[in-house]
């Protein structure tokens, strides 16, 4: 029997392609062993048990970019989670150890290395994490989201995504889907989405336009987050302005929209390209600027338009969304050019990458 352990958590950005990668896996072999590594107050906590896969948890050791006492404290950290993990191997027994970044994964590739297990890297940014660029430097079998993310022995497989978006069709659901969110088929619909945590910038700006988005004949399926606050000012008669703070199904709300304005993390560059929705990208500020280069091939393409964080505000949302989402003509031939730019089979081809790396080591 086949055992896998998949360490990646804290965010959607790992959990997503991790969760992603066990269902492929399993969709080859329902008898595989698949294993979660995670942190104790990461996202995985809720996500990887209700998925129906196996949890074990160690000690999160963050790793300072700059020399501090936190640097300083680290090494001591790191020894205590790597014994940690080690207690994880031992227990489970993975024929295969698979990173896709963050806190957790340093100590999987480290105690992966001390038990001579294979390793598999998977890199979800355009810029490669602290963590990743180590695991990478363990291992031959190294998978991309992009094709200029630099590291070692890398091939682009892109991002694994969930199937339930991979395979949408959003005409067959835009009926449904509208009917869903209350929203009417004969306007055109704007998603505002700032990812799993929001987006205070997204959220303020987009629901200072509601008057012009109203005038022009457009409506907005805003999805706040959870602690977002969205308060459009109502126009009588007008198009609906929807503020949910959470949706479960962004099948139903991919195949509502016309355009979005989102985030540029990984997942949602994929998810929102590989479906062909035309976007309005706005990076996160903060980081090493790898949301900018997530999103860079589908601009490059013509299929999505790059603002910075600082620039979207209100009038810049009043000056160009209403009419963007008026134009018909130009909203089909950006969706034809994102649609064309990333591949939705990574889930696959990362399960590839992973039964080589345990095929080698059965036949060494």
């Amino acid at each position: 029997m086949t055992r896998i352990l998949l360490a990646g958590g804290g965010t959607a950005g790992h959990t997503s392609p991790l969760l992603a990668t066990a269902d492929a896996l399993r969709r080859r072999d329902p008898d595989v062993e698949i294993t979660a590594l995670g942190t104790p107050r990461g996202l995985e906590n809720r996500v990887v048990p209700a998925a129906g896969y196996r949890l074990e948890l160690v000690p999160a050791v963050p790793l300072p970019r700059s020399l501090s006492m936190e640097l300083l404290r680290t090494p001591g950290r790191l020894r205590t989670t790597i014994k940690d993990a080690l207690s994880v191997l031992d227990r489970v027994r993975p024929d295969v150890v698979v990173g896709f970044g963050g806190y957790v994964s340093v100590p999987a590739y480290l105690a992966a290395r001390r038990r001579r297990l294979p390793i598999v890297v998977h890199e979800g940014n355009a810029i490669p994490g602290i963590a990743n660029r180590l695991g990478a430097r363990l291992t031959r079998h190294v998978a991309t989201s992009f094709p200029a993310t630099d590291l070692p022995h890398a091939v682009m497989t892109g991002l694994p995504i969930r199937r339930l978006i991979s395979t949408l069709d959003r005409s067959s659901l835009r009926a449904e889907a509208l009917t869903h969110f209350g929203l009417r088929p004969d306007l055109p619909t704007l998603l505002v989405t700032g990812g799993s945590q929001g987006a205070r910038r997204l959220n303020q700006s987009a629901a200072a336009a509601a008057d012009a988005f109203a005038a022009a004949g457009v409506q907005v399926l805003h999805i706040a987050g959870p602690n977002g606050e969205v308060n459009p000012v109502p126009v009588d008669g007008g198009p609906a302005y929807v503020v949910v703070d959470f949706v479960d199904r962004m099948d139903l709300a991919y195949s509502a929209a016309d355009a979005v304005l989102c985030r540029c993390g990984s997942n949602t560059v994929t998810e929102v390209a590989g479906v062909g929705l035309p976007a309005v990208f706005v990076p996160l500020p903060i980081g090493n600027g790898e949301q900018a280069h997530n999103a860079a091939p589908v601009v490059d393409a013509g299929g999505a338009l790059l603002v910075a964080d600082e620039d979207l505000t209100p009038r810049w949302v009043r000056d160009h969304l209403p009419a963007l989402l008026r134009d018909p003509e130009r909203l089909a031939h950006m969706g034809q050019r994102a649609s064309g730019v990333i591949a939705l089979d990574g889930d696959e081809l990362l399960a590839d990458l992973i039964e080589r790396a345990i095929a080698e080591r059965s036949n060494s």
